[in-house]
């Protein structure tokens, strides 16, 4: 069991064979302006696999099934978010190529102020601890730039 105040989120880490990986722009704090992994928070009695498709199609327009997500791994180390004590599921999926995203490659809704298609090789600065979880991604996925 969770404690009172543990929050917990759904991200999803969607990259491309060719080495992209799907970023979004934070709309507000903390961290507004810096770039992170489509996800956010479990709604009550909401499964994580269900959060995190959920997410990914608010914040960008990308439509998945839940089959083609796959359990990366949970994110709990303290201090991960400046909020409080937030916990993650995160989920990994490779396509086969960039996808469009809800209206153009800057599109963006829910909280997100732009989504991107980003290559690996050059990232923006990441918030909270996605680039971890992007490192963790990528080398399951063998897709290290």
């Amino acid at each position: 069991m969770t404690a009172p105040d543990t929050i917990l989120t759904a991200d999803v880490v969607v990259l491309t064979r060719d080495g992209r990986v799907l970023l979004i722009e934070r709309g507000w704090p903390p961290f507004k302006g810096y770039w992170a992994l489509p996800g956010g928070h479990i709604d009550p009695g909401e499964a994580p696999l269900a959060a995190a498709v959920r997410e990914l199609l608010e914040e960008t327009g990308v439509e998945v099934e839940p089959a083609s997500l796959d359990l990366l791994d949970t994110f709990d180390a303290a201090g991960r978010d400046p909020r409080g004590r937030y916990v993650t599921t995160a989920y990994v999926t490779v396509l086969p190529a960039v996808v469009p995203l809800a209206a153009g490659d800057d599109a963006a809704g829910d909280d997100a102020a732009a989504a991107v298609w980003w290559p690996l090789n050059e990232l923006p600065m990441l918030a909270f601890d996605h680039a971890e979880i992007l490192a963790a991604a990528t080398a399951v996925c063998r897709l290290i730039p």
